[in-house]
């Protein structure tokens, strides 16, 4: 991440906003990441019926709930969240079983 301040040091929205920004460049660049294991699985799966796995979707999705719990964050929104970033590698997922 860039050079920036922990949230708590922080004293003006410069400094917040610097930091929200460097987060959300270090997001993307994981979600990269975990795009390319979906791109992995695409190529590993014999079977495009296998992309879809709504048994590992809720341990996905609970494993996310549990680490936000652990770290006193809300589990609702985390598990909402969850739900849409499954949703949105399933569905890169399927493009990429159909693309090989």
């Amino acid at each position: 991440m860039q050079d920036t301040i922990d949230p708590e040091a922080c004293t003006t929205m410069a400094e917040v906003r610097a930091g929200v920004d460097a987060v959300d460049q270090a997001l993307v660049a994981l979600l990269a990441r975990r795009f390319g294991y979906m791109d992995a699985a695409a190529r590993i799966k014999p079977e495009r019926g296998q992309v879809r796995d709504e048994g590992r979707k809720a341990q996905v999705i609970a494993n996310a709930q549990a680490h936000a719990r652990a770290v006193a964050l809300p589990e609702a929104p985390i598990g909402a969240l969850w739900d849409q970033l499954v949703e949105a590698s399933i569905a890169y997922e399927l493009e990429a079983f159909d693309r090989r």
